[in-house]
């Protein structure tokens, strides 16, 4: 039998990348974000981690549920939104076939369109590549990478969250979940991209209430959230809708969830968005 021995809500800003690079203007500016991802990467590890599973909120799909469940997952990527950020950075990743099958499968027996990949040419996005970039650098566990589909609903969502549950419970391995995207999603105007941009919040309404879904998850206080989670996800503009926060909250039990929450950096602000790193205590 399988198991979850990991749960976490993280960043995937490409100014994290830069925050490393020698002589950008942000070198240094994500460092606790950088760490933070760094840790949980040690944690899986240590906890023996097979498989990450990615809910990935920058792999957006116009059709229906998607799954990345490509044997190996091996490219050189360039973002098309940000190529002066993520330039020809090299993965090679082993993938998790088995797992990615069975999610689709928990979900098709749901009654939810889910179409698990294996097609050589089907790259990752940057929401999985960033956040294994400096958790699994060196592939030492497999991967498994879900798509955000644009035009589909909470409930939807959440049926996804609960199959990949039910999969992980009859998978034989240990494994890593990440809600791969931002708290508020709010991008400053193209006008407004200037050098301060990157490291300030676009809305202070959204920064007022990202801070308080912190404090909620902090107090444990996980049947409030999951009850303001809807409004949340439309006005603070949430990335993907959220779709990876309510797959995360469905995989481990939705409102019934009584972990501990341990914020791992700083809040921060990244391009008008707010973000962080979050691990949701399991099994205890």
């Amino acid at each position: 039998m399988g198991e979850l021995v990991l749960a976490a809500k993280v960043s995937h800003v490409p100014s994290l990348m830069l925050s490393e690079v020698a002589g950008s203007p942000l070198k240094g500016a994500r460092e606790g974000a950088v760490r933070a991802l760094r840790e949980l990467g040690r944690r899986a590890r240590e906890r023996r981690v097979t498989t990450f599973v990615v809910f990935d909120t920058h792999w957006l799909s116009n059709f229906g549920y998607h799954i990345n469940a490509n044997p190996r997952h091996r490219g050189t990527f360039t973002s098309h939104e940000a190529p002066q950020m993520i330039q020809d950075l090299c993965y090679d990743l082993p993938g998790d076939t088995v797992l990615g099958e069975a999610i689709a499968g928990e979900a098709a027996d749901a009654g939810l369109g889910v179409i698990a990949h294996k097609v050589s040419g089907l790259g990752l996005e940057y929401g999985t590549i960033v956040p294994m970039h400096f958790m699994n650098p060196d592939g030492w566990a497999k991967v498994v990478s879900v798509a955000t589909p644009l035009f589909t609903s909470l409930e939807e969502s959440r049926i996804l969250g609960e199959a990949t549950r039910r999969a992980i419970a009859r998978y034989p391995g240990r494994v890593a979940i990440l809600a791969s995207g931002s708290l508020s999603h709010r991008l400053w105007p193209n006008k407004k991209l200037g050098p301060e941009a990157w490291t300030s919040i676009a809305s202070e309404f959204n920064r007022q209430v990202d801070l308080r879904v912190l404090e909620l998850w902090q107090q444990r206080r996980y049947r409030e959230f999951i009850a303001m989670l809807p409004d949340y996800a439309v006005k603070c503009n949430g990335e993907g809708g959220m779709a990876d926060t309510i797959m995360l909250f469905a995989a481990l039990g939705w409102d019934g969830f009584d972990g501990t929450a341990e914020q791992l950096c700083e809040y921060f602000p990244s391009s008008g968005s707010g973000q962080v790193n979050v691990e949701f205590h399991v099994g205890g």
